[in-house]
């Protein structure tokens, strides 16, 4: 009884962590795009645009680079414009995608 109980307790933990997915997710199967932040300025022309993501598979394993700034210098972008984000999930823990798109001249 008291290992169904810890089981049951662990695998709440793993379905219900829904850290990073974006702003709506599905429990079988999440792909969204949404807005981050622009330059309220509006004097950066878009001329280039670059991604990064990570990944994530079973809670297990976590690799790559979404960070707005590496995007942007790996890229060439010196002006950012725009910092937009897209998500994908399957099965919630089992594969997660987190990217990060940096546009800019």
């Amino acid at each position: 009884m008291k290992m169904k109980l810890v089981f049951i307790s662990l695998l709440s933990v793993f379905l219900f962590a829904n850290c990073a997915i974006g702003p709506t997710h599905g429990g079988l199967y999440t792909s969204t795009k949404f807005a981050g932040t622009f330059n309220a300025e509006n004097n950066v022309k878009v001329s280039k645009e670059g991604k990064g993501c990570m990944w994530t598979v079973l809670y297990l394993f976590s690799v790559g680079d979404a960070g707005a700034g590496s995007v942007a210098n790996k890229n060439g972008i010196s002006k950012i414009a725009t910092i937009d984000h897209s998500t994908l999930s399957i099965l919630t823990g089992l594969f997660r995608n987190y990217c990060t798109i940096v546009s800019g001249e």
